[in-house]
């Protein structure tokens, strides 16, 4: 008997480094014979060492487990899992398929990896990818804490790893383009521009053979490992490394005052439906792991297909309570030991599903992040809905949850693009939502207010293309929204003809300014700040190239929309409900007393004829009057008289004027009793109180 070899402990899941070693621990209730794999190089075909587990020594109720003397951090290694292949009872063990540890912490990527080697039946040793045993108690955080962050002083900086920086014109040095150190290099741009967050698209290690054929799966959302940083986006090669690259990232982040939030994706895995590949789950308790489809034929009930309400093929069984376990574990390391802010869960809906596929009104899961002690102070984003219709916006579980709010993107778009009916739901939109959020007494800042987002089109694309353009997907243009209450502004497609160029990027600016400025919290886009385009592709989770890549030339030749979005975001952080963290933006709406205009004062124009609207919120110390102008005519709006004690007017954006006069920091207008308002423009004015003395 091999003496280096002792039963172990069932808790912590994982590979646990111990004084003498490393302890394993994996949870699978129907296998019959579990296999440790120990591996000299991540390359090798075959491991080094087979550690087959004793049901007796090494079985506790359905946790394996097995303590393993000498073995040191950096070790490779994986499980086999034997038992029935019986898809049929939702059983799918194949003891040739190697299979990464559910709660490992590092990731070694094969150079022979292969989606379609560990689909087909065989050893899958060559080709699969492998768990690291990790120590992570020796990185020095120097000090680093959470940021914590007020949701109302926040602005949302949605970007891509890889994108942000992989193109050579983001002038980073070979060697870091698109990587997570890469991205340490752009922090001062962050930083300067004015963004307080970054939600960084998935960053767990994913399967980028998860796309059609001579493409890769860019985006991200196809998880393997829900504790692992991607890989491939580090610039060194060592899966130990790359934890320390992730977390050398968060820590510059927090130095510079930016918070670091994930786009976290717990509704589904990269293994696909019955026809995809084994890569942990599948293999080791697939019946826990994935809600199943039930059908009926001549011999019985019969669960060999995959619920799929993810879109993707499958669907994470989230209120099993090994997968509630699993999850929770999940946040709780990325928060404690890889310091991150918070999430924004993609297809929260999914998880609100019992086992069985059906809504619940209390999902365990859900309670369970909501009461999470080290989950309190961080941010939680839920895209509340799912790919099969159930919509949740305004309905989303407990008191710490906020929401992408998908009404405000289509309203405000269907608004800035002219539609009829549209300025009574716009003005809803930028107060707060009160119609989604106010019945159950939720603040506005519930709304995670956006325009765009990495799932359609750019902001520049919103105003040039009216129909997709995404052939080189490889789907036959089918995939991708085909309503996108776009508005190509009079011409598809890029264009020389300058007056149509002027309405694009007057346009941009109505679209920024009202993203920005609203109630709520503000999301913007990488590069839709330097208009950055992806020649109308509304879909490009397959394009890891120039369609979604950042193009930094076109910093310098978008220099006016650049500048605008920076003094966008400084003035928001100047409002009032951004300076007193005790003011809520319901306090400010209460206490403003919001006064509704049209061209006349107190006499809005609520028809679905209308296409504008004007109002005044006054304050203690100042009185903004905002007036929006959807129309393809000029309009001359009254203004209100200011009081005594206020100065002047003073007009701040006016976005049919060219850069530097769209925006500054106030251009006095006098004691006009009305404002010429360009077709489709937006102008904010501001009157603040006499200083005493």
């Amino acid at each position: 008997m091999d003496s280096s070899i002792s039963p172990g402990i069932t808790y912590p899941l994982g590979a646990s480094i111990t004084p003498d070693g490393v302890n394993f621990s994996i949870h699978s209730k129907s296998c019959s014979r579990m296999e440790l794999l120990l591996f000299d190089d991540v390359d090798d075909r075959a491991p080094s060492r087979i550690i087959r587990l004793d049901p007796v020594q090494h079985r506790t109720f359905h946790y394996w487990h097995v303590h393993v003397d000498g073995l040191v951090s950096g070790q490779i290694y994986a499980f086999r899992a034997h038992g029935p292949f019986d898809p049929d009872h939702g059983l799918r063990f194949d003891g040739e398929k190697v299979l990464l540890d559910p709660y490992g912490r590092a990731i070694a990527v094969p150079k022979a990896f292969d989606r379609k080697a560990c689909a087909r039946p065989g050893d899958s040793s060559p080709y699969a990818m492998k768990s690291v045993v990790a120590d992570l108690s020796a990185y020095d955080w120097e000090g680093d804490l959470p940021l914590y962050h007020s949701f109302n002083k926040t602005s949302i900086y949605e970007m891509h790893v890889r994108g942000f920086t992989i193109d050579p014109s983001s002038g980073v040095e070979e060697k870091k383009r698109g990587t997570y150190a890469g991205l340490i290099e752009k922090i001062p741009y962050l930083k300067d521009l004015g963004i307080t967050a970054v939600e960084l698209l998935p960053v767990f290690q994913f399967d980028p053979q998860e796309a059609p054929a001579g493409l890769s799966n860019y985006w991200g959302y196809n998880p393997m490992a829900f504790f692992v940083p991607h890989a491939d986006y580090a610039s060194v090669d060592s899966p130990l490394a790359v934890l320390d690259e992730f977390r050398d990232m968060v820590k510059a982040m927090h130095r510079a005052g930016i918070e670091v939030i994930l786009d976290v994706v717990y509704n589904h895995t990269a293994e696909g439906n019955e026809a995809g590949p084994t890569y942990s789950f599948k293999g080791l308790e697939n019946q826990a792991y994935y809600i199943l489809d039930g059908y009926q034929d001549s011999t019985g009930v019969k669960r060999s297909q995959y619920a799929n309400y993810s879109g993707c093929g499958n669907t994470l069984n989230g209120n099993h309570s090994v997968v509630r376990r699993l999850i929770l574990s999940s946040l709780r390391y990325w928060v404690e030991e890889m310091h991150v802010d918070g999430f924004r869960f993609d297809l929260a809906s999914v998880l609100s599903r019992d086992i069985n596929g059906h809504p619940q009104a209390n999902p365990p899961i859900l309670w369970d992040i909501e009461t999470d002690p080290v989950l309190s102070g961080t941010k939680l984003i839920a895209e509340a809905w799912d790919a099969v219709g159930l919509y949740q916006v305004g309905n989303f579980f407990g008191d710490h949850w906020k929401e992408w709010n998908g009404q405000f993107r289509d309203d405000v778009r269907s608004f800035v693009k002219g539609d009829a009916g549209t300025v009574g739901t716009f003005a809803k939109r930028f107060l707060g939502s009160p119609d989604i959020y106010e019945h159950r007494n939720r603040e506005p800042e519930q709304s995670i207010n956006f325009v765009t987002s990495h799932d359609g089109y750019t902001m520049n694309d919103l105003v040039t293309y009216e129909a997709k353009y995404n052939e080189a997907n490889k789907e036959g243009n089918r995939d991708g929204h085909n309503e996108n209450v776009s508005w190509n502004c009079g011409v598809e497609g890029p264009t020389d003809d300058p007056e149509i160029e002027r309405l694009r990027i007057k346009q941009i600016k109505n679209l920024f300014t009202i993203n920005v400025l609203a109630f709520g919290v503000p999301m913007l886009v990488m590069g839709d700040e330097m208009r950055r385009t992806q020649l109308g592709n509304n879909n490009a989770y397959c394009q890891d190239n120039e369609i979604s890549w950042l193009d930094w030339s076109f910093l310098e030749k978008h220099a006016g929309i650049h500048r605008f979005v920076k003094y966008l975001l400084e003035y928001r952080s100047r409002l009032p409900e951004r300076s007193d963290p005790n003011l809520t933006l319901t306090n400010v709406i209460s206490r403003s007393q919001v006064q509704w205009h049209g061209r006349e004062l107190h006499c809005p124009d609520w028809s679905d004829q209308s296409h504008s609207i004007s109002f005044t919120i006054p304050t203690a110390d100042s009185w903004y009057h905002l007036i929006f102008n959807t129309y393809w005519k000029p309009i001359e709006f009254e203004l209100p008289q200011v009081p005594a004690k206020f100065n002047p007017w003073m007009r701040m954006i006016d976005t049919d004027l060219p850069s530097p006069d769209d925006i500054g920091d106030g251009v006095e207008i006098g004691d006009k009793l009305s404002y010429l308002t360009q077709a489709r423009s937006s102008v904010i004015l501001l009157a603040r109180r006499k200083q005493r003395g």
